[in-house]
């Protein structure tokens, strides 16, 4: 196949939601922002072997390709709507690109947005995954929103990406539920939308969880000139997790693993009840630490001070 074949018997579709003027098939698309809403944009780029292993089944590499990146249209509190793939291949195997778009599209329909255009080039296995999404002006979640006094929440559980790796290279071993839910948890990690959208008007400051919490958590901090106390007792871990790991594996998992996109925020303490009564009536979430006036990130065990020794992923650390 050349580059027009595989895109028109891949990735080609009719457009399905009236915000799509022109899809795949010309110079550019064309959309329709809907009206009195802001656009949200984000993109990024997944290497084979350093983002996902790339022997993978290529259905779930796609499948987390696009989970992560419109996990950033979650942390902004923005509703998905188009997104634009570009896909570098080290050749055209149909039964590859068959199954990866198939992967791609499930997810696509499952968070109701629309593939509107891409590129595809040959070379090392790489994907580059652009996400557009729509938010009410001024209720967008920033990392610059934080102050001193506000609770630290995340949703979910913490760990479950790293300790998925782990499986994945054969540094742990685990029971087969455990290696399922895991590796469900690292291929499918699904965007937090129902809970920001739960939680517009009580946050002040938000992130997603890709790096590792302290490294995310920083970014809030460094962006709103606060700092942070993370109380290590209450950090949330999965049946998982707890059975495959000692507990200072299980710590340096939640504090650092990466790879989990939950959502990391802070809510002021006006809005703390509020935030709580959701979590009452099912919201995954749990309060985590404290902002504070000094800058950095402490952490305590059970109210003594507890020492870290790395942050988070960082690609040219």
């Amino acid at each position: 196949m050349n580059e027009f074949d595989l895109i028109n018997r891949y990735f080609k579709r009719g457009a399905k939601c009236n915000t799509v003027t022109l899809g795949i098939g010309d110079d550019c698309s064309l959309v329709q922002i809907p009206q009195g809403q802001q656009l949200a944009i984000s993109v990024d780029t997944l290497v084979a072997d350093v983002h996902f292993p790339a022997n993978g089944d290529p259905e779930q590499i796609a499948e987390r390709a696009l989970c992560v990146s419109l996990s950033d249209l979650a942390a902004m509190g923005a509703r998905p709507l188009w997104f634009t793939l570009s896909l570098t291949l080290p050749n055209a195997n149909e039964q590859w690109v068959g199954a990866f778009s198939a992967g791609l599209f499930r997810i696509a329909s499952q968070f109701g947005c629309e593939l509107i255009g891409g590129d595809t080039t040959k070379g090392p296995l790489a994907i580059s995954i652009q996400v557009m999404g729509s938010v009410e002006p001024g209720k967008a979640f920033t990392r610059g929103g934080a102050e001193p006094g506000d609770r630290v929440y995340v949703t979910g559980n913490l760990g479950d990406g790293a300790a998925a790796l782990a499986i994945m290279e054969r540094r742990l071993k685990a029971d087969s539920e455990s290696a399922h839910y895991l590796n469900d948890r690292y291929y499918r990690p699904g965007p937090r939308f129902y809970e920001a959208n739960a939680l517009i008007g009580h946050v002040s400051a938000a992130i997603d969880i890709s790096d590792g919490l302290l490294a995310d958590l920083g970014h809030i901090c460094n962006a709103s000139q606060v700092g942070a106390e993370i109380f290590v007792e209450s950090l949330p871990l999965s049946a998982a997790v707890l059975k495959c790991a000692s507990t200072q594996q299980q710590h340096q998992w939640a504090l650092s693993g990466g790879d989990d996109y939950q959502l990391c925020f802070t809510v002021p303490q006006q809005h703390v009840a509020a935030v709580e009564a959701l979590i009452d009536q099912g919201l995954k979430a749990s309060v985590i630490g404290i902002v504070s006036r000094e800058m950095g990130i402490k952490c305590s065990l059970l109210g003594e001070s507890f020492a870290t020794t790395t942050t988070g992923y960082n690609h040219f650390g």
